[in-house]
Order: structure tokens, then sequence, then C-alpha cells
């Protein structure tokens, strides 16, 4: 990534103790009620530290910096960073803000996402308040949509979970917190790739605060997290690549990390309960979408399954492409073992990796099939619960992975 960056600093803020961050991409309508919330909460509750709010975006050409400008931030002194032109990425949008947190000397960063709509002052108070209280990494933990954030719930999750044994339910949130001394970290980290300046990020900066023993703790928001919403049937984009090929790359830089690791513990909630019950809004599945996808894409990556994993699990998977779509279930030890059984072709590069983790994909979505299908009639509180035991299972199976890594 190219060390020219655009900058806009009108009150020419040059120290800050506190820095709220919006990073965004085409965001004009909506930015302007979280910079509105950000300010609030940075005049409400950290109205004694010297803090900046801080716009990183990737060049918009819709009006984005206008619009971040515009909104009602009272006497909050504003930042706006940019990527040169045509360069995009989130990460990208982070590697200006890391470089900017430790110019301006900043002891607490609070990030949000340019779409929310749900945000409080209060997210900058729950997000903030522990860094100044001996935490370095701060994730969110908010009542989310049971089909909302499936990538989370049946990758993500599970998967740093098992690996590196801290419980953190949301480590690609979007919201979280984080230290100078964490941004320092991450501009030095070596483990930079094109998936981690894209979508990659939030993972990354997840597993790198784990895997450097940085405190970490969970702020509960207190309100549901709405954004745009996304049907789990719809098109993945990149995203799922770069996130999941994130964690594999991970997975092979910190392997000395992650096998000594037995089971999870919990990790510290900063907050008193989810306050409000309000329900998130409902997220719509289309399963025949679901359904339709698996099936095509068995057919279309027939050629890599063999080599992506073992003979047993390949027998399972054409097993359960041929049960009635009445009974169809994905169970959970056969995913946990067809993920880290990628994890070991990814290490291995028996397939291209873009090819590799494009056939995973159809598998993510029967799997999210089955899924939809267990927790249909469930509260949100009972596919928490049916999440936990997933995860469960996950460390259960690592062994399995251990030994196939080895081998």
């Amino acid at each position: 990534m190219p060390d020219d960056h655009y900058e806009e600093n009108p009150l020419n803020i040059s120290e800050a103790e506190m820095v709220v961050a919006i990073p965004s991409y085409r965001e004009a309508e909506l930015i302007g009620y979280p910079a509105s919330q950000a300010a609030l909460g940075l005049k409400q509750y950290f109205g004694d530290k010297k803090y900046v709010l801080i716009n990183c975006d990737n060049d918009s050409d819709d009006g984005t910096k206008e619009a971040f400008f515009a909104a009602d931030t009272g006497d909050v002194p504003q930042i706006y960073i940019s990527t040169p032109p045509g360069v995009r990425g989130k990460g990208n949008n982070f590697r200006n803000l890391f470089r900017k947190v430790v110019e301006l000397g900043a002891r607490a960063v609070v990030v949000v996402d340019a779409d929310l709509k749900s945000i409080t002052p209060r997210w900058i108070k729950h997000l903030g308040e522990p860094l100044f209280n001996d935490f370095g990494y701060v994730a969110p933990l908010y009542v989310r949509h049971k089909y909302d954030g499936t990538i989370t719930n049946s990758i993500a999750y599970p998967l740093t979970r098992a690996l590196y044994g801290r419980r953190v339910r949301q480590p690609i949130g979007g919201d979280f917190g984080f230290s100078g001394e964490l941004a320092r970290i991450y501009l030095a980290a070596t483990s930079w790739t094109e998936a981690v300046s894209q979508f990659g990020i939030d993972i990354w900066m997840t597993t790198l605060a784990m895997n450097n023993n940085i405190p970490i703790c969970q702020a509960y928001m207190g309100r549901p997290k709405i954004h745009k919403p996304k049907d789990p049937g719809s098109d993945l984009g990149p995203m799922f690549s770069q996130v999941v090929g994130t964690i594999f790359d991970l997975m092979v830089h910190s392997t000395g990390y992650w096998m000594r690791v037995k089971w999870s513990k919990p990790t510290a909630i900063y907050g008193f309960g989810l306050g409000e019950v309000e329900m998130p809004p409902p997220v719509k599945v289309t399963e025949d979408a679901l359904v339709a996808k698996f099936h095509d894409g068995l057919k279309q990556y027939q050629e890599v399954y063999p080599l992506a994993v073992s003979e047993p699990l390949l027998i399972k998977l054409r097993e359960i492409s041929e049960m009635p779509m009445e009974h169809f279930d994905f169970p959970t030890q056969l995913w946990a073992k067809v993920l880290y059984d990628y994890a070991c072709a990814y290490k291995t590069q028996v397939v291209e990796a873009d090819e590799l983790l494009a056939s995973l994909i159809p598998l993510y979505f029967g799997k999210t099939l089955s899924y939809v299908r267990k927790t249909a009639s469930m509260s949100v509180q009972q596919a928490e619960e049916f999440i936990d035991n997933e995860c469960v299972v996950f460390e259960e199976t690592k062994p399995y992975l251990l030994e196939r890594w080895s081998a």
C-alpha cells in the first residue's frame, strides 16, 4: 500500500488522547448519523480528554467527505483521511488510521461502521472506557438477528475460539476499540496481505490482539446492531474469501501459538446486561437460493474437493448432497473437520488459494441452510446457545486438526 494519502485537518489537530474513527466507502447518505452520535458520545463521556473524530475514506465519489464535515458534530474537531484515487479497501483505511493514531499520540481509539443506524452516544462510552481501564482491545457484544452475521456464527467465531482459546463473540463485528499501543503493533505486523487490506482487516485485528496477549474485553452495546442487512443466501462477493483467507493465513503465521491452546476461556465483559431487550430487525433468508448454490457449487468444484478434504469427509459430503431436502442436515462435527481440512489444504497449497476458497462457499451455503432449518423456531437466546454448543464441538474436534496439520 503506498504511503501517500490525502488529508484534510481544518483545525490542525496535532495531538489527541481519544479518537473515534469511521471507515467508509460511498456512505454519503448514512455517515452523518454515526458521526453526530459519536460526537455526542465524545462530549458526554470523554469531555476531560483531548479528542478528535476521523473519517477514513476510500476517495468516495458520492460526497462522503462533504457529508462527514456537514454532520451535526458541534465543536468536536474532525479530520478526513483518504486513500489515493483508485485504492480501495477497508484495511487500507485502517492502515491510514493506525498511522494517524500513532502520530497523534492517542491512548484510545474507537471505530464504528459508517452504515450504523442503531448507534447511540453510549456506544462510544462502552467501546472507549475499557481502554482507559487496562484493556487494550474491546470487541462489541450486541443482540443480532440469528440469521445476521452467518460468516461470524459458523466460521469466524468457532474457529478463533477453538484456535486461540478466547471467546470473542463478534471477532468481525465492525465496531470496536483498541489502544494506541496496539495501533503500533498493527503497523509493525509482518502478516499484512492483500486480503487484510480489504475485508480481512477485522479478523486480523482481533487475532493479533489475541496472539500478542493484549488484555481483551467485550462491551455490551445495549442495543441490537442495525445496519444494511444482507440475506445469507445472496452473493457474498469477495468478503468471504478475504475473511476466511485471512484466518487461514494467520493460522500459518501463528502455528506455534494455537497448537498449544487446549480449550477456550471466557472473555471479560464490560458493562452490565444487555439493558434494553429490543429485538433486532428480521433478516430474510431465501432457502431455495441456499439449496441451489450448494448443489451447483458441488458440481462446479467436484475436482477440487478430493484435493481439499479427506476421503471419509468426501463420502459424507456426497451423502448430504443426496439427502431429500426435508431431511437436509450438515452435522457440526463434519463442518468443523471440513474447515480444518481446508486450512491444511490452504497451508500446503494443493489447490490455488482463490479456487480453494471459492470451493468452500457452496459448503458454507449448505451449512447455513442446515443452521437456518435447525434454528427456525428458536428465539435469539436459544440460537445463541445452539451456536455455543457448535463451538464446543469445534474445540472437541481440534485434535483432528493438530493431527492433519502436522501430517
